[in-house]
């Protein structure tokens, strides 16, 4: 109990004093229901207009459903809440199909394991899985990933050591191809892609420059995460005058922009940009509200200048969706969670707490209220 955010920094000190040798506490686990044989989920209720709202969500109740042969019924103690469910919400043709009206809320989550019908799994067990926005999930064993709660926060599964870090690590290195000495710019840099990014480019002898939304996330960005400098995108009104911001911040251009969020920072960087340069398609998060996810957006993407810029600076732009790469995976853990494990890679969460204050969070994740990667304590 207490402030939300303060939670969340503890479980992060935590982990660090670990390391170090050192004890700290968390606040106490607590059950939030008094109806054992009740579960809680979220629903899509309707689908949104623009950004959503509250109403696009309801808050059901029912019966905890039993594990078939082959499944696993969990308890989720923690769900992830990320930009890419946005579009989810959508009804439009994309990579993924939409949830339903009247379906679950998508989404990652880690939990305890109360019912295990399937071999390698037991009551007691500590899982990784798509659970959904919902109290309690039963789910095919072989969609699950055990997690190990010695080895580190098993929250870092929904982060650091997840979906996010992993988008992070792949698109950087796969896409961005970073050398020592040259200029890398991310957005949402505090986010945990962005911060993943920022902290390997800097390991790598890159110069690093995140976009961040205001003064207190351009600190963190820093301070905690090192980048090397950090433009505050609220403090401008267009792309002409976040681009000087920029061109101040990186005197010998840009050689690789980790795109997450499109929009007028894409504006501004583009013209930035040096010869050969590279821009691993992430995420486009300040157009995911206008609608169908470019199946009927309006918002104009200007693409002859985009387009011009890409054919006579010789540019390299690789879109990926990380769900096609997680062969991949276990190289990601064994070369960055030592990293993690040693606190050479910083991690910041936000906790929410309570499945029935997942909608302001995930509203707020739209909007950048969000202080690093945005969780929801469900027990």
């Amino acid at each position: 109990p207490g402030d939300v955010k303060d939670q969340g920094r503890a479980i992060a000190a935590c982990y660090t004093a670990a390391k170090g040798g050192r004890t700290c506490s968390v606040p106490a686990k607590r059950e939030r229901t008094n109806m054992p044989d009740q579960m809680q989920h979220i629903n899509l209720a309707s689908r949104p207009t623009g950004a959503p709202t509250p109403d696009n969500f309801s808050l059901e109740t029912g019966p905890i459903p039993e594990p078939g042969d082959g499944e696993v019924l969990v308890r989720v103690h923690y769900m992830s809440l990320d930009p890419y469910m946005r579009g989810r919400m959508d009804d439009a043709k994309s990579y993924a199909a939409p949830v339903p009206i009247g379906g679950t809320m998508e989404g990652g989550g880690v939990g305890e394991v109360l019912t295990s019908n399937a071999d390698g799994f037991a009551p007691g067990d500590m899982v990784f899985g798509m659970l959904g926005w919902a109290t309690h999930a039963v789910s095919d064993a072989k969609m699950l990933r055990k997690l190990d709660p010695n080895a580190g926060p098993v929250t870092a599964a929904l982060g650091v050591l997840g979906m996010p870090g992993f988008t992070g690590w792949h698109g950087l290195m796969e896409y961005g191809r970073p050398k020592q000495g040259e200029t890398l710019v991310v957005a949402a840099a505090t986010g945990p892609v962005g911060s993943m990014v920022g902290q390997l480019a800097k390991s790598l002898g890159l110069r690093t420059v995140g976009i961040a939304g205001g003064a207190d996330k351009c600190a963190l960005a820093k301070d905690t995460f090192g980048f090397d400098a950090c433009v505050d995108h609220r403090a401008h009104s267009d792309a002409k005058s976040l681009r000087a911001a920029l061109k101040d911040a990186t005197p010998n251009g840009i050689d690789i922009y980790f795109e997450n969020v499109g929009g007028k920072v894409l504006e501004a960087v583009m013209p930035l940009m040096n010869p050969h340069g590279r821009i691993p398609g992430c995420g486009m998060i300040s157009w995911y509200n206008a609608g169908g996810l470019g199946a009927g957006a309006n918002t104009p993407l200007s693409a002859p200048a985009l387009w011009r810029t890409i054919l006579v600076k010789f540019q390299s732009v690789n879109g990926f969706i990380i769900t096609n790469h997680w062969d991949r995976y276990p190289i990601f853990l064994a070369e960055v969670a030592p990293k993690v494990l040693s606190g050479e890679i910083k991690v910041v969460e936000d906790i929410a707490e309570g499945l029935e204050n997942a909608p302001e969070a995930f509203i707020g994740v739209l909007e950048g209220k969000n202080v690093g990667k945005q969780l929801v304590k469900l027990l």
